[in-house]
């Protein structure tokens, strides 16, 4: 793998990261101001969530592989 595809890699982890702290302070906010009335954002804004998460922990991965291999 190339110089160009790890900056690449390391923008995506980055973006992946930014998202996913968006939906976490989405969810902060939910259950700061917004609890116990509006539970029923509860499920879609934690799957959400935890999809961006995820996003984030897969592009992690896949940039430590990269770097990892072009390191061998």
């Amino acid at each position: 793998m190339d110089d160009i595809e790890l900056k690449a890699l390391e923008k995506e982890v980055k973006k992946s990261k930014r998202i996913a702290s968006e939906w976490a302070s989405q969810m902060h906010d939910l259950v700061e101001d917004r609890l116990p009335g509006a539970f029923e954002e509860i499920h879609p804004l934690a799957q959400s969530t935890y999809d961006a998460c995820k996003a984030w922990k897969d592009a992690c991965t896949r940039l430590n592989q990269a770097k990892t291999e072009a390191t061998d």
